[in-house]
This record gives structure tokens, C-alpha cells and sequence, in this order.
């Protein structure tokens, strides 16, 4: 029973996390044109490429603002969009065994990022080394996912009696 109660608590740890972390993901869409401001003033090394691309994108983002601020609506879906995937994980959050496809869901999603950042990057110009970037997300969002996917196997097995108990 204590090893139960253990599983049920690393899944929901590591929901948890994966939740804050999606939203505080999302919510960053809201004020980009701020946050790339304040991240260009603070960057210490301006002759790496990286500051060149983050500049570039500062000024795309607040032309597009000054002149067109209606697309600036898109990133605000997009942060509604991380809100509401986050608000899902509250089903395996409450009980994973009935909804571990919420976590399988978010496993293939991270896996999906690969084919959409070198896809889509490709076809609007995006750097190599900022594909890889947002790359990473998948790879930083499929650990607390395959972590809680692999406890909830062990939780779905005890719960049907599979697994020794401890004495």
C-alpha cells in the first residue's frame, strides 16, 4: 500500500512541474515584444549570432506590433493554447491509470516538435541552432512524461494485483 501511495505522489510531483512549466511557457507569449526587450538590454555578449537572431526577431515583432498589432492575437492563442493543454493534465493529476492517454498525449506531442521545428523551420528560414532550441522543449517536456508514464504502468499493475507487494 505505501509503494501505491509513493507512485501516486512521484506522478503527481512530476505533473505538477510539467504543468507550471507548460503554463509559464505559454504565458511568456503574451508580452513578447517586453520580454525580448528587456533580454536584449541585459545581453552581455552582443557579437554572438544568437543575440543577432533575437534582435532580428525584436524588430519583426515590434514593427509587426506598431503597424499590424492584430496578428500579435496569434501569440495569444498560442499562450491560451499551453493554458488549456496544461489544464488537461489535471485529469492523470486526479487519476492516471483512467487517463494515461493524457500523458501518452503529451509524449507524442514532445515527440512531434522534432518533425514541426525542422519542417517549419526550414521552410521559414529559422537558424539551425534555434530549431534545435526549440527542439529541447520536447526533450525537457518527455522526461516528467515518460517518468509519470512508466510510475502509472507500475500503479495500473498494483492496482490489479500484478506487482509483489513489499513486506
Amino acid at each position: 500500500m505505501q509503494g501505491m501511495i509513493s507512485l501516486k505522489k512521484g506522478i503527481r510531483v512530476w505533473l505538477v512541474v510539467f504543468m507550471i512549466c507548460l503554463v509559464l511557457s505559454g504565458i511568456t507569449a503574451f508580452a513578447i515584444e517586453t520580454e525580448l526587450r528587456w533580454l536584449l538590454s541585459w545581453w552581455p555578449d552582443r557579437q554572438l549570432k544568437i543575440y543577432e537572431w533575437l534582435q532580428k526577431i525584436y524588430n519583426a515583432v515590434k514593427a509587426t506590433n506598431d503597424d499590424y498589432p492584430f496578428i500579435a492575437y496569434g501569440y495569444d492563442w498560442l499562450a491560451f493554447a499551453h493554458i488549456v493543454i496544461a489544464v488537461v493534465f489535471v485529469g492523470p493529476l486526479r487519476d492516471p491509470v483512467r487517463n494515461i492517454w493524457v500523458i501518452q498525449f503529451g509524449c507524442i506531442a514532445c515527440i512531434l516538435v522534432f518533425p514541426l521545428a525542422f519542417i517549419a523551420g526550414e521552410v521559414r528560414q529559422i537558424p539551425v541552432f534555434w530549431r534545435l532550441t526549440d527542439c529541447s522543449f520536447g526533450i525537457i517536456g518527455i522526461v516528467p512524461l515518460w517518468i509519470c508514464y512508466k510510475k502509472t504502468r507500475l500503479l495500473e499493475r498494483g492496482e490489479r494485483g500484478e506487482v509483489k507487494r513489499e513486506t
